[in-house]
């Protein structure tokens, strides 16, 4: 399963210390996180991104510079299949960004996408035209009902002005447990806490947060 991380500060920081530590947890995981990868940060209001095939810790975090708002995403491709830079997270739609982690099994829903998770991303914002959370609850909802097994199904939605994310799974607490970390304007959601720091909050399971930005 992939890894996933979320940064939001009042003030720009450098992208490329957040990529390190992540490519530093999905080096280290217990399962293979090196599928490739991708990164999508705010850049004068615009969404800007970066996918490649190879594992996040071959990269250059030092090529990027710095922003508000940033999603990173390690993958570990289910079953290995879909091994396309195209399937590459954060999804882009619109003022919408997206990061999935977890594994679903028998989902009964209608939606475009070339994999699970990108399905997952449009069904979610197609019932969420007011950007208040609502619609996404009701989305959620209908999704766990669809689903005939949800082993895990953490992700982080993005839009300009607003984080949702949302931790669920029914197994193997402490992989898929994420966790959180805020002080001061700097709000930060990652798979694992950061190798070395302290201060990270674990996520209850069954839970939906929404952070303003």
């Amino acid at each position: 399963m992939c890894r996933l991380l979320a940064v939001h500060d009042s003030r720009p920081f450098d992208i490329g210390s957040h990529v390190a530590q992540l490519a530093a947890i999905a080096r280290n995981s217990r399962e293979y996180q090196g599928d490739g990868w991708g990164c999508a940060w705010l850049e004068a209001g615009e969404w800007r991104t970066y996918r490649n095939i190879r594992p996040i810790w071959e990269d250059d975090p030092g090529r990027f510079g710095r922003t508000t708002l940033l999603l990173v995403h390690a993958r570990s491709a289910f079953r290995n299949e879909g091994l396309d830079v195209a399937n590459n997270m954060p999804f882009i739609a619109g003022p919408e960004a997206f990061i999935f982690n977890g594994e679903m099994r028998g989902v009964r829903i209608q939606a475009e996408g070339r994999i699970g998770a990108e399905k997952l991303f449009h069904f979610l914002r197609r019932f969420d035209g007011n950007h208040r959370g609502e619609g996404l609850r009701k989305a959620l909802g209908i999704v766990k009902r669809r689903s005939r097994y949800i082993r895990a199904m953490n992700f982080v939605l993005a839009r300009r002005e607003s984080l949702y994310v949302h931790a669920c799974f029914s197994e193997d607490h402490e992989y898929f447990t994420m966790h959180k970390w805020q002080a001061g304007t700097r709000y930060v959601i990652c798979s694992e806490p950061y190798p070395g720091e302290s201060g990270w909050t674990p996520l209850p399971n069954q839970h939906l947060e929404a952070h303003t930005c």
